[in-house]
């Protein structure tokens, strides 16, 4: 891997949320609009169709004119990385060849849920995602949501079988597991927090960044973060995340990308309501999730 693929992948990566019309159909010209914004406030990266991006309700065909849509709305001012994992080995593979026909510069691919595969099915599953693309390939680990847990054992086989296997978004929240990967990754392999809550514990043991949610509000505080503790500056670095909890908790009161959807439209994005089986925000999240968000955003409203 080169030495590069840190930089052109980036440090601060935001979970893109993905727009809908009063319809509930994909808006593409908002999600421009948002990627644009994204980017100029100091994230050097997105992930499109994820988690938060509720990439599971998006078709194959949605997802690829997010793809196309997103990358030519930045251009090379920043990666785009296209999550074209499924639960399915087969769909995974036509999902990244589409993910890089549309100018996708990465994949993200996560670990395949609901089946609960065993680690030897990991090691197969994603060896086949290596063998069908040349693009860099980020592993997505989230068991709270996918049911299956990625052993950091199994994950830097893979990194050794693969070349283009280039890093990890951990979403475990197990820091002994986040430490053991970072002791023993191959060289240039990159981890990202996968938890906004543990961006800066990650740091501490070594991770590289964060492809993050709350980061749709606090990118420049994050990179405040980072820049202080590369600095040697820990307290200073301390104190910005400390002063980021409430966000943080807020955003995850309930299931996200729910609240942070609803955050976003208010600040003047037309990002519409999450797809079914999500359902609205509750009133009492939105009551503590409301006065934080000036903090953040001091010029809320963007034209369109």
């Amino acid at each position: 891997m080169s030495s590069s693929t840190t930089s052109s992948l980036g440090t601060i990566v935001t979970a893109m949320i993905t727009p809908f019309d009063e319809r509930g159909e994909l808006d593409l010209r908002e999600a421009q609009r948002l990627s644009r914004w994204l980017i100029g406030r100091e994230n050097d990266g997105l992930v499109v169709a994820g988690s938060t991006g509720e990439g599971q309700t998006l078709d194959a065909n949605e997802r690829i004119a997010l793809y196309r849509a997103v990358k030519e709305a930045v251009g090379d001012s920043a990666a785009v990385i296209a999550n074209a994992g499924t639960n399915s080995t087969r769909e995974s593979v036509t999902a990244v060849r589409n993910a890089a026909a549309a100018g996708a510069d990465a994949i993200l691919a996560v670990v395949p849920y609901y089946n609960k595969p065993t680690q030897g099915g990991m090691l197969a599953h994603f060896g086949a995602i290596a063998q069908a693309t040349d693009l860099p390939i980020v592993i997505y680990n989230i068991p709270g949501r996918t049911g299956a847990n990625m052993r950091p054992d199994t994950l830097l086989e893979l990194a050794q079988r693969h070349a283009n296997i280039v890093g990890v978004k951990e979403s475990s929240g197990d820091l002994k597991q986040i430490g053991l990967i970072l002791a023993n990754r191959p060289r240039g392999f990159i981890v990202w927090s996968g938890d906004d809550h543990l961006f800066l514990p990650c740091l501490a043991l070594g991770a590289e960044g964060i492809v993050g949610v709350a980061s749709h509000l606090c990118s420049r505080e994050y990179r405040r973060m980072l820049d202080a503790y590369r600095a040697g500056n820990v307290a200073e670095a301390a104190k910005i995340h400390a002063a980021l909890l409430p966000l943080i908790d807020a955003l995850f009161a309930t299931t996200s990308p729910i609240p942070v959807k609803w955050a976003m439209a208010q600040l003047g994005f037309r990002v519409g309501t999450c797809r079914l089986p999500l359902d609205e925000l509750p009133a009492g999240v939105a009551e503590r999730l409301h006065p934080l968000l000036s903090a953040y955003l001091p010029h809320p409203v963007i034209s369109r």
